[in-house]
């Protein structure tokens, strides 16, 4: 069993360091095994299943807004092989999200708390970040690991131990692998879109100090919504920390970025 699961390990080790890859902006190592292609392609794929089954606004005003910061942003992250798209969806929903390759989409709902262009910059700063580092391919390819890890152990107790055993495995491992590696990955991708969003949102001329008005908005709905996931369940930072992260970058990044980009 033990022979068996070392050797799987050291598959998946050889595996790991032929996918490393370093994320745009903080360099952090990245594993991947899913391209670039893929990505953009699977995002193409799911920009039109979302504009069949969502409603576009027809508030021209507000289209048009979320267009010209979208550009902005777009312009600043300097990726023109992305076919950028900016979508704004009609529906009371506090949600933004930019798929693989570049589509964006704005839900009508979060325009009530992103008042100003600095905070709506930072919404989609941030969104757009995500598409830029890659996250969704990084997502995959950590699932894709750990299932094979845990496909290799349930298979190596089954055979010398009991399927019973084995069961019991898969069961434990699956809450393990979402628990302590899936979930704190994917909160450390949400604090690396802030600071990346942050990056970009100023070399678009939006003051990042937005973002920091953003998130005291976005505690105070959640409160008022009665929304209080415990942080290490929860697939994004908390409030609290995601605030103090966010003040503690802002002042660097408005110093190397925005005011660069207020003298052009």
């Amino acid at each position: 069993m033990f022979r068996r699961f070392a050797w799987v390990l050291c598959a998946l080790a050889a595996t790991l360091l032929m996918a490393c890859a370093h994320a745009a902006y903080t360099n952090r190592s990245q594993f991947m095994m899913v391209s670039e292609g893929q990505e953009v392609a699977l995002g193409l794929q799911g920009a039109q299943d979302v504009l069949k089954k969502e409603k576009e606004s027809r508030d021209q005003f507000q289209t048009e807004r979320i267009k010209r910061i979208g550009w902005r942003i777009a312009a600043a992250a300097n990726k023109p092989e992305y076919k950028w798209e900016f979508h704004l969806i009609e529906k009371d929903t506090v949600n933004a999200f930019c798929l693989p390759g570049g589509k964006v989409f704005v839900y009508t709902g979060i325009l009530n708390l992103t008042t100003s262009n600095d905070e709506l910059a930072a919404v989609m700063g941030h969104e757009i970040a995500h598409a830029l580092l890659r996250h969704s391919g990084e997502r995959m390819s950590t699932a894709l690991a750990a299932q094979a890890v845990g496909q290799a152990g349930s298979i190596a107790i089954g055979s010398t131990v009991s399927p019973g055993a084995s069961q019991v495995f898969g069961q434990l491992y699956g809450f393990g692998a979402q628990v302590g590696v899936l979930l704190p990955h994917s909160r450390t991708q949400e604090s690396e879109a802030d600071e990346v969003g942050m990056i970009l949102a100023a070399k678009a001329g939006y003051e990042p100090a937005g973002a920091l008005r953003l998130w005291h908005k976005m505690d105070a709905y959640a409160k008022s919504k009665g929304q209080n996931v415990p942080g290490w369940m929860s697939t994004h930072p908390t409030t609290e920390d995601r605030i103090a992260a966010i003040q503690a970058k802002m002042g660097p990044i408005r110093a190397k970025y925005f005011q660069q980009a207020a003298l052009r």
